[in-house]
């Protein structure tokens, strides 16, 4: 298990959501013991489970996975901090039809062009950005997330992580006030390009 106060250090005023997909509660308690209070999941299922076995120490929850349209009730109810991969206007109005309350929520952009990854591509972000910001009452738009490029080339993935900060540059009068890039493979690159929200896994577990 990472010592946490290492690389709170190392990242500085970045927020860190640690991202507990494959790890039991056990851990996740572990890293809350050391001060961490954001976690990520990907699948609503698993936020469910882990939200219930750790209700009394508090954390904050972030949706990072793709929402499929059968669990958005369910995300709803969950209330989760931050949903961070809203990756399509469609998507943003069937969740909007559905909640009660006010949603902190990040575009999910595809900043890579890559097949398998979700979200929209750079050139159609800041139209659907202030699309979903006109029509959807109730989801509360407030940045950007992306995933950096799947290759080894770091030019590559630098270039996709400039991609996304400058369509987040152009939408802080818009109310973006979150650029949600960096894994643990990644993370420092991302800093360096403008992320201010970093998502690392594996790293925190070691």
């Amino acid at each position: 298990m990472i010592n946490l106060k290492e690389l709170y250090e190392k990242i500085g005023d970045v927020r860190l959501i640690a991202v507990s997909k494959n790890v039991t509660s056990k851990e996740v308690i572990e890293l809350i013991n050391q001060g961490q209070i954001e976690f990520g999941e990907n699948r609503v299922q698993e936020m469910a489970k882990k939200q219930t076995e750790l209700a009394s120490f508090g954390p904050k929850w972030h949706m990072i996975g793709r929402l499929q349209d059968n669990k958005i009730n369910q995300l709803i109810s969950l209330r989760p901090t931050l949903w961070q991969s809203c990756d399509s206007l469609k998507k943003a109005v069937a969740v909007d039809k559905r909640l009660d309350y006010k949603l902190d929520t990040l575009l999910q952009i595809n900043s890579a062009n890559e097949d398998s990854k979700q979200g929209v591509s750079t050139s159609q972000a800041t139209e659907e950005y202030l699309k979903i910001k006109q029509e959807c009452k109730n989801i509360n738009l407030i940045g950007v997330m992306s995933i950096g490029a799947n290759v080894d080339d770091e030019k590559q993935i630098q270039k996709s992580f400039e991609q996304t900060y400058k369509i987040y540059e152009s939408l802080k009068s818009s109310g973006a006030k979150i650029c949600s890039m960096g894994m643990s493979s990644d993370f420092m690159l991302a800093i360096k390009c403008g992320s201010n929200m970093i998502r690392l896994g594996t790293m925190l577990y070691k």
